[in-house]
């Protein structure tokens, strides 16, 4: 790992050093493990945690299986100590200052060497440098000696006299632990509605001995500028040293962007102690910048940067970084014809509709996450179109190659800090320990142009606005002192002292500018006039349009489903394989979850009733996914008809980023991919309904309305089909072709109007519940959106609908497979699913009108023809008994 993991942030390559550098040896490996009264002893990697050292060594079972989140309560409620002996590999005695340094750890531990107490440690998110130097050995022994992180927080709730800081514990659907709040730990470690509770010991990132003289350099960050007045695009380079010497260090830096035809060096000055220098290099004017573009509008274009310092104390140091050139608004200004504020991104002086989801943890166990399970989770969101994701406040601060990856892909992230849903303590520790984090992970992150805003919590102000937790009108001015307390005169500060390059709010959702206006504390958080909205409603038709808010910016929003059965398969036993098994319900974590979905279902479609009770259970499955799929379609595309429109003074929609990406574990969720990175069918409709070019349909008072939707740079004069199918048969109805259609680049657009009435007689032998509608946007130069449909009533009530043969062959094509399906009547909701076989398929769960169709199958793991042919199963809404 050596010095790179030290320098920030993780864009930046190892360090080139010369003679005279300092000396970094990483400690990671195997360490000893033993539990509080020493029954247990064990060999343990770190990083690591306690749980999965005892799931390696055989001691449990897969965490994740069955009951045994609360079968293993027992593991968090212990304390744990991790210790190993190591031999210096070095010469003590050649070195001004020798460090202990922690990246993380997890979370309250004191740090003893041969010993001697060093330290203790109580955030998870912060990093921890212990000055080694007086007692290093020859031979030595580190131990690190963990609390429960349930205790502890325990006890902090109880110590703390000022006022009760709610909530005290989680609801009992949730089966997690208390006092999250008084941790600074990840959130939903606790338990969360859709995630266990799994409150882990352990040191979770590197952990390594740094021995230098003079100066070391401990964060480095390159943040781009662009001056509108000379039209040039500068860099602000920070390097941060700590700084031996008891007198100030001369020297020079120089930085050096070849294909920019840019170099400058400067002299410079180390102060003792934390000497930090700040230079601006300004970028060659007659050099062509290749800004970096969100997915879809560009490419994520990055210059190699050689930073070389050559100090009079000593070696020359020489730093690679990859520099990316982009500049970030958050637009907040009057719309005519409207009250309130726009709410909206520009990137690089361009509008830009923000389209895609939020980011949970993707394990209880992050020694777990590996680049490989980032990139295929971040991979999966640039293949539906996304452009951004909101890393929620209620997880961890990345690993430098989530953001490495968004950098490379084009996904912008809308990043909170990590408060969630509850109030917090505001004494004097907190405060300064949340300090510390907020200034340790701005500077390793904002050199990442994915980062486009900083939000100082996930519902806090929402949490207060609209009392919550029932705190007495006469005590809520408390409340509200601290929360300006803790994210506007300590986290907002930081931020903007640490990062004048990309906006930051105080909460999500939040009024903006409106927010501020009010003192920091919107009387409703929720106006769709201001800011970003969160909005959840299980109770209306989520087919019906008119329940959703025409907000400015919706931040989250979304309905459940659950994972396949082959995802569910792994963790359960045949008992479990109902819908009412104790299994189903342990799963569900959301109150009534599982009962919302079924109302759900019942609106539109038909519930299983097969007397087999795993087919039945296969088909709840396959309907909770159709459901969910059909739901958030009909809200996203809403909310992106929406963007250029104002309508009773609402409108002008520019985000759409649903509740939730991806999953913690294998159980019913908001999730759009599984634990492991399965499409469920709400993310092949993701693909469809972020598409950049997409015809939208909504009926509103009998009237069909389409609007054509473009995230394209400029306009397209398109032919518009229109195709009615009767239900019963393959042959279209009638089909109409408007010519000339112009698409504007960059909005939404009416594009065609009729009844419903007059089409249906104009496609004679049609009604309602006879017909369907499907269309699409067709261009001359091969540019052509995805098909969309629009059901004229419930598929309940569809009149005709026959139960069809579905068949499928399947052949290799070099790297992919081809399916090749073939079905006798239309069939609603076609859905391959080739069990635990790794991979996505180019579409899934569509509306199959003609009598083939083409999908291909690529595969994330070797796989062959005959193990796609045994694992294959072809469902259709009609398959449902």
């Amino acid at each position: 790992m050596g010095l790179a993991a030290l320098l920030l942030p993780a864009l930046l390559l190892p360090l080139a050093v010369s003679a005279g550098g300092p000396e970094v040896r990483s400690l990671r490996g195997s360490w000893r493990l033993r539990s509080g009264n020493g029954s247990v002893a064990l060999r343990a990697e770190v990083p690591g945690c306690v749980h999965t050292a005892l799931l390696g060594r055989g001691l449990i079972q897969d965490p994740y299986y069955r009951f045994n989140d609360v079968m293993y309560r027992w593991i968090s409620l212990d304390n744990w100590t991790y210790s190993r002996m190591f031999k210096t590999p070095f010469d003590i005695r050649k070195w001004q200052k020798i460090n202990l340094v922690f990246e993380g750890v997890d979370t309250v531990a004191q740090i003893l060497l041969n010993n001697v107490t060093l330290g203790r440690t109580d955030n998870m998110f912060n990093r921890y440098s212990f000055d080694i130097t007086s007692m290093i050995q020859e031979v030595n022994l580190v131990e690190v000696r963990f609390l429960s992180a349930v205790s502890y927080a325990a006890e902090q709730s109880r110590c703390y006299k000022a006022h009760s800081i709610p909530p005290a514990c989680p609801p009992p659907v949730q089966k997690g632990e208390c006092h999250v709040n008084f941790i600074r730990k990840e959130q939903c470690s606790f338990s969360w509605d859709w995630g266990p509770s799994f409150p882990t010991q352990g040191i979770w990132k590197d952990v390594r001995i740094e021995a230098y003289n003079h100066y070391h350099l401990i964060y480095f960050s390159i943040t781009p500028f662009f001056a509108k007045s000379v039209q040039q695009w500068y860099l602000e380079v920070e390097s941060i040293f700590d700084v031996v010497s008891s007198k100030p260090i001369a020297g020079l830096v120089t930085v050096n962007i070849p294909r920019l035809q840019t170099q400058q060096t400067f002299s410079v000055k180390l102060q003792p102690g934390e000497g930090s220098i700040v230079l601006l290099v300004n970028i060659n004017k007659s050099a062509a910048v290749e800004a970096w573009w969100p997915n879809g509008h560009g490419k994520q274009t990055g210059y190699n940067m050689t930073t070389t310092f050559m100090m009079e104390a000593g070696w020359q140091m020489e730093k690679f970084s990859k520099v990316y050139f982009r500049t970030v608004e958050l637009v907040q200004e009057p719309i005519p014809g409207s009250p309130g504020l726009s709410f909206y991104f520009r990137i690089n002086g361009r509008p830009i509709f923000i389209k895609g989801s939020n980011w949970i943890p993707a394990d209880s166990f992050q020694d777990r996450v590996t680049y490989d399970t980032l990139r295929l989770l971040l991979k999966s969101a640039a293949d539906a179109n996304m452009n951004a994701l909101r890393v929620w406040g209620g997880g961890i601060y990345e690993q430098d190659e989530f953001y490495n990856i968004c950098d490379e892909i084009g996904i912008m992230i809308w990043q909170d800090f990590m408060f969630a849903c509850a109030l917090y303590p505001t004494d004097q520790n907190y405060l300064e320990s949340v300090r510390a984090e907020v200034s340790h992970q701005v500077r390793r992150l904002k050199s990442h142009p994915s980062i486009i805003l900083w939000s100082g919590n996930n519902e806090n102000e929402a949490a207060i606005a609209s009392n919550w937790f029932s705190i007495p009108y006469s005590d809520i001015g408390v409340y509200i002192k601290d929360y300006v307390t803790l994210y506007v005169k300590n986290i907002r500060e930081i931020v903007l002292s640490e990062d004048k390059s990309r906006p930051f709010v105080t909460s999500s959702p939040t009024n903006g500018l409106e927010s501020v206006k009010e003192g920091w504390l919107s009387q409703n958080p929720y106006d769709t006039h201001y800011g970003d909205t969160h909005f959840y409603d299980y109770n209306s038709d989520c087919w019906n349009w008119t329940v959703y808010p025409k907000t400015r910016f919706a931040s989250e929003y979304g309905f459940q489903s659950w994972p396949s059965f082959s995802t569910i398969e792994k963790v359960s036993s045949p008992e479990d394989w109902s819908y009412t098994s104790n299994f189903s319900l342990h799963r569900q974590h959301h109150e009534g979850g599982n009962i919302q979905m079924l109302q759900e279902i019942g609106r539109h479609f038909k519930l299983p009733q097969s007397s087999d009770p795993v087919k039945q259970f296969k088909d709840m499955i396959y309907l909770t996914q159709v459901m969910q799929a059909q739901c958030i379609k009909t809200e996203t595309e809403f909310y992106r008809f929406s963007q250029s429109e104002i309508i009773n003074g609402e409108g002008h929609t520019m985000g759409a980023l649903y509740w939730q990406l991806n999953d913690i574990w294998q159980a019913p969720s908001w999730a759009s991919l599984e634990y492991g990175g399965k499409w469920k069918l709400l993310h092949y409709f993701a693909q469809n309904f972020f598409a950049p070019l997409l015809p939208v349909a909504y009926e509103d008072k009998g009237m069909l309305h389409i609007y054509g939707v473009s995230d394209l740079h400029e306009d397209h004069k398109l032919t518009l089909r229109v195709v009615v199918h009767a239900w019963s048969s393959l042959e279209p109805v009638c089909t109409l072709a408007k010519e000339g259609v112009t698409v504007k680049a960059q909005s939404a657009v009416p594009i065609y109007k009729e009844s419903i009435s007059d089409l249906l007689e104009r496609c004679r032998n049609c009604t309602r519940k006879s017909c369907v509608i499907t269309f699409c946007l067709v261009g001359e130069d091969g540019l052509q959106s995805p098909t969309n449909h629009y059901f004229l009533s419930s598929l309940r009530d569809a009149v005709g609908l026959e139960k069809t043969q579905l068949s499928a062959s399947v052949s290799q094509q070099d790297d992919i497979y081809i399916f090749v399906l073939q079905t006798t009547a239309i069939a609603p909701f076609v859905t391959l699913d080739v069990g635990s076989i790794k991979g996505r398929f180019s579409d899934n769960g569509f509306l199959m009108t003609e009598k083939k169709k083409m999908v291909v199958f690529y595969p994330w793991e070797p796989t062959s023809v005959e193990e796609l042919k045994s694992s294959l199963i072809l469902t259709s809404l009609l398959d449902v008994v």
